[in-house]
């Protein structure tokens, strides 16, 4: 796990110009705290951080590789979980392999398979491959994007890089919003559609992508998207490979050289990953398993039962931790930490994002990453299996758009007037919604349900899971801190994909077939414990504290935030701790204190990154 950036140039000899990798690179520190490393040539700029977690003297980046009179070099973030079978595979094609590190397996699979590679991969991953001999240059990302890359063109150069701040300091870039940006950070923010940034002329590589850029210019293409087919197996057969599947995808992701652990909030999906994980190393002769957990100090005190959020977790962690004998830590949070860490929260994204559901993720990986480097968590779950409660609810089903984010008018109300009669969130947010929906495949034999569902899915899937992805990339490396998420195996995805909604929502329950199959292995409780999404705080003194952050930075008559957001709104939501704001401005979490929260970041990062405006 890492960071890289790069520069490739066809038409310029640049190799003088390594000053400029170096500081691209340095804002990747974090990312990669263990090493770093250079590669120039004629018409490229190549620079990793590294974060050791497999083969410390094997893995080291840039890697070059020499191969018929031809040079590769590979820059690589993410992990490969089918290094075993590709190696062999190498082996049986005369390749010789000198480490047990699948980034020696991924370059030479490039140099073998060459574009092909991408059918071969399951991981997660971001990469970079410069050809010298034909001056072309390959990358692709995972199949739902888990590891991040970002490119932009300028002057006759293709940046790129693991983050936006590192393709910002590249000298002739500037950060710039233009209305699709603010349409992006308004209207669908904190998510953001594939392949878009909030900065203009700044790219993202969509998952399940690749480019190719040589003399011809760059070709982009998809290379897998889940494809809707009839499900012919029965209950007991789908059971059996759902099992399968599952447990094959966290076998291949407890393999490491640093210390590893789960995070347990007692839910069905951590509860899984981590039954499997412990019973990992109980038959390979290890320690009992770590697990950690993330609360906030007082929230036994202040904790409100409400329909997304039924019951605390404390309970449940430590009835699976006993039952399963792990060593369990709970990371205590305090309030005026939560909203400290709002701005690093925003620098790790590089934008706002979802306030303190951001900046406690990482502030609790921060404190992991004393004692472990990676670990496993049950994210996507809910996306996969159909968890949330949005495939439940008629109000969502029928909303008409993106049923997490559904306050578009209190959304167009909160911009500046001056800018708000300029553009249309709705209008922009409807075409977002139509276009994702365009791609849904729907199968004659399907129910009327099973169609319903599927576009909910393939919603959900797209937008909602990429918000959570990126949360999880973005605050764990910014601690030097992996997270792997099995439940986002792309073999699972696709054969959950086309279970009949009947069979996946077995007994009605959100995750019915999920809880079924694990209903003899886990305690009752857990199996039927109603979805608990990630705990955030209750505590009173949080809103107090953002409140008076909100209201500092809208007393400043120079603050940022004036040049795009509506004072007299923020001044009504403060005035009524956030109720002037009717409904959630994201998924479940984000009521008043949040939304607040959200607004610090922008303000925060309008003063970081000084985007030019241009409407």
């Amino acid at each position: 796990m890492c960071g890289f950036v790069g520069v490739v140039n066809l038409k310029k000899n640049i190799s003088g110009e390594k000053q400029v990798i170096i500081d691209m690179n340095q804002k990747l520190s974090k990312r990669g705290p263990d090493e770093c490393g250079y590669y120039v040539e004629d018409n490229v700029l190549l620079g990793h951080k590294r974060l050791i977690v497999i083969d410390p003297n094997g893995g080291k980046q840039p890697m070059t590789y020499q191969y018929e009179g031809n040079t590769y070099t590979l820059v690589y973030n993410g992990q490969l979980y089918n290094t075993k079978e590709l190696r062999e595979e190498l082996e049986q094609n005369g390749f010789t392999l000198e480490s047990h590190s699948d980034t020696e397996v991924l370059l030479k699979s490039y140099i073998h398979f060459k574009e092909e590679i991408v059918q071969k991969l399951n991981g997660i991953f971001s990469f970079a491959i410069w050809d010298t001999k034909n001056k072309s240059l390959f990358m692709a990302r995972d199949h739902f994007g888990v590891k991040p890359l970002y490119y932009s063109f300028v002057n006759g150069n293709l940046v790129f890089a693991s983050e936006i701040k590192s393709i910002l300091e590249f000298p002739e870039i500037e950060a710039k919003i233009d209305k699709q940006g603010i349409c992006e950070l308004f209207g669908i923010g904190p998510a953001h559609t594939a392949g878009t940034t909030a900065f203009k002329n700044i790219n993202e590589l969509k998952p399940a992508n690749y480019i190719v850029y040589n003399e011809n210019g760059i070709y982009v293409s998809q290379y897998w998207k889940l494809k809707s087919k009839p499900h012919t197996d029965n209950l007991d057969k789908t059971c059996e490979k759902v099992r399968y599947l599952l447990e094959d995808s966290i076998r291949r992701q407890l393999v490491s050289d640093v210390p590893l652990c789960t995070f347990l909030s007692g839910g069905l999906d951590s509860s899984i990953i981590t039954l499997y994980a412990a019973n990992y190393c109980k038959e390979n002769g290890l320690p009992p398993l770590n697990t950690y957990s993330v609360d906030y100090i007082d929230n036994d005190k202040n904790f409100v039962k409400t329909d997304f959020q039924p019951n605390s977790d404390n309970y449940y962690i430590d009835l699976m931790s006993n039952k399963l004998n792990t060593n369990h830590h709970t990371v205590m949070l305090d309030t005026p930490e939560l909203a400290k860490s709002l701005e690093d929260a925003m620098i790790a994204r590089d934008m706002p994002g979802m306030a303190d559901v951001d900046s406690s993720l990482l502030l609790f990986c921060k404190n992991v990453k004393d004692e472990a480097t990676v670990t496993l968590t049950g994210e996507c779950a809910d996306e996969i299996f159909g968890g949330y409660p949005w495939f439940f609810r008629e109000d969502a089903l029928r909303s008409g758009t993106f049923p997490w984010s559904i306050a578009i008018s209190e959304r167009q109300h909160l911009l500046n007037p001056a800018i708000s009669e300029k553009l249309d969130l709705q209008e922009y947010i409807d075409y977002r919604y139509h276009e994702s929906l365009s791609k849904v495949e729907i199968l004659e034999d399907d129910t009327k349900e099973t169609a319903e569902k599927r576009k909910i899915s393939h919603l959900t899937l797209n937008w909602f899971m990429q918000t959570l992805l990126d949360r999880s990339d973005k605050m764990g490396m910014y601690n030097g801190f992996e997270i792997r998420v099995p439940f986002c195996d792309y073999r699972l995805a696709e054969y959950v994909w086309n279970i009949p909604w009947e069979m996946k929502a077995l007994n009605g329950r959100e995750k019915g077939l999920l809880r079924y199959i694990m209903k003899d292995v886990l305690p009752s409780e857990v199996v039927d414990r109603k979805k608990s999404p990630y705990p955030k705080t209750w505590n009173p003194t949080y809103l107090k504290e953002v409140k008076q952050m909100l209201t500092k930075m809208i007393e400043n008559k120079d603050a940022p935030i004036h040049s795009l957001l509506n004072k007299e709104y923020i001044l009504e939501i403060l005035n009524t701790d956030g109720k002037a704001f009717t409904r959630p401005w994201f998924g479940q979490l984000m009521t008043g204190p949040q939304l607040m929260a959200y607004l610090c970041q922008v303000n925060m990062w309008l003063e970081k990154y000084q985007p030019k405006i241009e409407l």
